[in-house]
């Protein structure tokens, strides 16, 4: 069905524009990556090729170390939440391609460690429980070898089968254990023969791993208590939305100096017995203005059920805004809307900013299973009314709906317009093959993804 009329709000007072801060394109930070795990993996080549002779099985271990200790650099610089990468590349890309490099990394450091013990061993003549215990035995050895366990450690728990059988807060702190990881090998990665000897690569090393992890602290650490001492967030409403489902209004001060935008979400953390060790990342469900920020919860679990009697008054840590998903992305006149479930929340917001001028067309599709679960729909439709926009309900079990030819029916020229999108990763996928299918360019569908 298509939005009537109905009076419209008073317009939300708009934060600063956030055109001027700097982002990081994808495609770059791919490229100086691949461009820098080359030049680490051609030094200990060239360096072979200057010395005594080093057997191939020597080489491989050479190679794989170097590019580890690169590739914990790149790690680190992915979870650091740097505003440049979280705006330009997005949350759910950092974080996939944390998982995968992760991966990559623990495969380089268990391929170095077998590699320098059979090149020793080999060296020296020896078997490898041999070789083994003589390697273990030299300095820095032991500690790296102590690290080597945590990480294999954090990426056990890591696995989706364990995971899901871990609450968050647990498996969190046993990923942190790989900062101490990094930390026992350290030391290694300076002693190491790549770097042992060349004072001028040693001091470059360690400067590279003291930048990044002062980066890690400043935004995961220093920015947020910063932004807690000077927004002084509280709860100041909490507003049933649905069935299970709440906004929660959070006020504060010089709101506008976040840059948020709509599209985007924050990591809250309520400062509650319960809650204060939790960062939970919900999306604006509102635009953000100077004074005040909503996000709206919907009951999925243990934690998000018990924010929905979250006390007024209750002081908020907010870290961000992250995300990429913002009307910055933009690049058809036309504009299509995608929602399923909570994942309106987004939606919603974008609904009622993103630029739209005379003669455009933008059309929110809010699919739910029943007229119950519609979220926000005075607001979308008071909206639509304001605006000259358009939003339509699909309801039902089917998904039918929302197939190729659904959607072509829906949106006959989807093609041709920008789509955002959000809502459960059943939805998503569904609606993704459709999008293909009917003919849209993958790089103007605009989501977010945090199911991998």
């Amino acid at each position: 069905m298509t939005a009537g009329t109905r009076p419209a709000p008073p317009r939300p007072e708009r934060t600063a524009p956030p055109s001027t801060r700097r982002v990081v394109d994808p495609y770059r930070a791919l490229t100086a990556v691949w461009l820098g795990a080359l030049t680490v993996a051609t030094w200990p080549v060239v360096a072979a090729m200057g010395g005594p002779a080093i057997p191939l099985v020597g080489i491989l271990a050479h190679v794989t170390g170097m590019l580890a200790g690169f590739g914990v650099l790149v790690l680190l610089v992915l979870v650091s939440r740097s505003p440049a990468l979280e705006r330009g590349v997005g949350a759910d890309v950092l974080a996939r391609w944390h998982a995968w490099g992760g991966r990559l990394v623990l495969g380089l450091v268990l391929v170095h460690g077998a590699g320098a013990i059979a090149a020793w061993a080999q060296a020296r003549g020896l078997g490898l429980l041999d070789g083994t215990v003589e390697v273990l035995g030299m300095p820095a050895l032991p500690a790296a070898a102590a690290g080597t366990l945590l990480m294999l450690a954090a990426a056990v728990v890591s696995i989706r089968a364990a995971r899901t059988r871990l609450r968050h807060e647990r498996w969190h702190g046993i990923h942190l254990l790989m900062y101490v990881a990094i930390a026992l090998s350290f030391g290694h990665m300076l002693a190491g023969p790549d770097l042992a000897g060349h004072l001028v690569l040693q001091i470059a090393w360690a400067l590279a791993y003291t930048h990044v992890f002062a980066l890690v602290l400043r935004h995961r650490l220093l920015t947020p208590l910063r932004q807690a001492a000077r927004h002084r967030l509280r709860v100041a409403e909490l507003r049933a939305e649905g069935p299970g489902v709440v906004s929660i209004v959070v006020t504060g001060e010089h709101l506008e100096e976040l840059h948020a935008e709509s599209g985007q979400f924050l990591r809250w953390r309520f400062l509650t017995p319960d809650h204060w060790l939790n960062a939970h990342p919900f999306s604006l469900s509102a635009p953000p203005t100077a004074t005040s920020l909503r996000l709206t919860v919907k009951a999925l679990g243990d934690g998000t059920r018990d924010l929905q009697n979250l006390p007024v008054g209750t002081w908020v840590v907010a870290e961000g805004p992250y995300g990429a998903v913002t009307s910055a992305r933009r690049t058809q006149r036309d504009v299509l809307l995608i929602a399923g479930g909570v994942g309106i929340t987004p939606m919603r917001a974008l609904f009622e900013t993103i630029p739209l001028r005379a003669g455009e067309d933008l059309l929110l599709l809010y699919r739910a299973r029943s007229a119950d679960e519609l979220l926000f729909r005075g607001e979308l439709e008071t909206i639509a009314a304001r605006r000259g926009a358009r939003v339509e309900y699909v309801l039902g079990a089917s998904r039918d709906a929302l197939s190729a030819s659904g959607v072509r029916r829906l949106v006959p020229d989807v093609a041709d317009r920008d789509v955002y999108m959000c809502g459960p990763p059943g939805l998503t996928a569904q609606v993704r093959d459709a999008l293909r299918v009917a003919g849209l360019p993958p790089e103007r569908l605009h989501e977010e993804r945090f199911a991998f």
